[in-house]
């Protein structure tokens, strides 16, 4: 009779392991677009912040591939602030996956602590 309690623990305990690593690889992912998304939102920042202290007058390109357009002031910032605003519902989005991930991982550990203990108490 323990073989077969053996099999079952063990194909649970392959199928946690399987799932840890899926999930820790899964959250390594969700830290560096984490992280790019706070560089790129810094960088935008600190861009808007240099751009307001210049004239409304002053003439201004926005790279695009290998050339430069001409843009007025308000577009750039326009364009600047929607990169911060997006990179910040990107971020929420990725935090949200990142402790939803942590939190299956944790239940899984949970289900099979919890046969571990059933087995043991048979």
């Amino acid at each position: 009779m323990a073989a077969p309690v053996d099999l079952e623990l063990k194909k649970a305990f392959g199928e946690l392991q399987a799932k840890m690593i899926d999930t820790q690889q899964k959250v390594k992912l969700a830290d560096l677009q984490i992280e790019q998304l706070s560089r790129m939102k810094k960088h935008a920042n600190l861009t808007h912040a240099e751009i307001t202290s210049l004239p409304d007058t002053t003439r201004m390109f926005e790279g695009a591939g290998r050339m430069f357009i001409l843009q007025s002031k308000d577009e750039i910032t326009n364009q600047l602030l929607d990169k911060q605003k997006t990179a910040d519902e990107k971020i929420k989005e990725l935090e949200q996956k990142k402790t939803y991930l942590e939190r299956s991982v944790k239940d899984a550990e949970d289900n099979i602590r919890e046969m571990l203990m059933s087995r043991r108490a048979q």
